[in-house]
């Protein structure tokens, strides 16, 4: 079974070095064990998903310019999420705040290439359709 996703997630990156937490603006939302549940529209940069350590995808024009200059050696850069799309698929008949809510299988993606993804739920029991 698919668990709601709520402030204080765990994300991970594919390319970041390290996990952060999600962060959700209560309002208008309904709390899940406290914590105010998440949408698929929880994805602007900084506001909703933070940085993961350093980006090591060579899709990035900073990591890009870095490794150039270290003459081809990858040269993980600061993170700076570019995520412009939803998350995606959502859950089929959950609804938060009038949208689809984000459970812990969907996947957001970063303009650089990297998979955002739920690594824990808040270790939430919740589960939802």
């Amino acid at each position: 079974m698919n668990q709601q996703v709520v402030m204080g997630a765990l994300l991970s990156c594919s390319f970041g070095t390290v996990s952060a937490p999600l962060s959700v603006l209560p309002l208008g939302r309904v709390t899940v064990e406290g914590q105010p549940a998440a949408n698929i529209l929880d994805h602007q940069p900084q506001a909703n998903i933070p940085t993961f350590g350093l980006c090591r995808s060579p899709a990035n024009p900073q990591v890009a310019a870095a490794t150039a200059a270290a003459m081809g050696v990858l040269t993980p850069m600061p993170c700076v999420p570019a995520t412009l799309t939803p998350w995606q698929p959502g859950a089929p008949r959950t609804r938060i705040a009038k949208l689809p809510a984000l459970d812990n299988r969907c996947t957001c993606l970063c303009n650089w290439g990297g998979q955002i993804r739920v690594d824990a739920s808040a270790t939430l029991k919740t589960t939802i359709a």
